[in-house]
């Protein structure tokens, strides 16, 4: 299968012990207005939210290492404190 390109979500809440983000499920996105709004939503919501677009071969696992950031807010772990 040809690359695509995925619009996705993910939020962070606080982690226990040492862990100081704990990752819930990404969600997936038809587009990436939806992804932004969505992230928009979750942002107070959450201790950081990010919304990403990112060239991936989903059938290979293959995703491409420079997402295209959409929105963030929060306090994010790395790679995306850095975006």
């Amino acid at each position: 299968m040809a690359a695509e390109t995925v619009h996705l979500v993910q939020a962070y809440t606080a982690g226990k012990g040492r862990a100081i983000w704990k990752a819930e499920p990404a969600v997936g996105c038809k587009t990436a207005e939806e992804a932004r709004r969505k992230a928009e939503r979750l942002g107070p919501l959450r201790l950081g939210v990010v919304a990403y677009s990112i060239s991936a071969d989903v059938e290979m696992g293959d995703y491409d290492e420079n997402p295209v950031l959409l929105f963030k807010a929060g306090s994010l772990p790395p790679p995306f404190d850095e975006l």
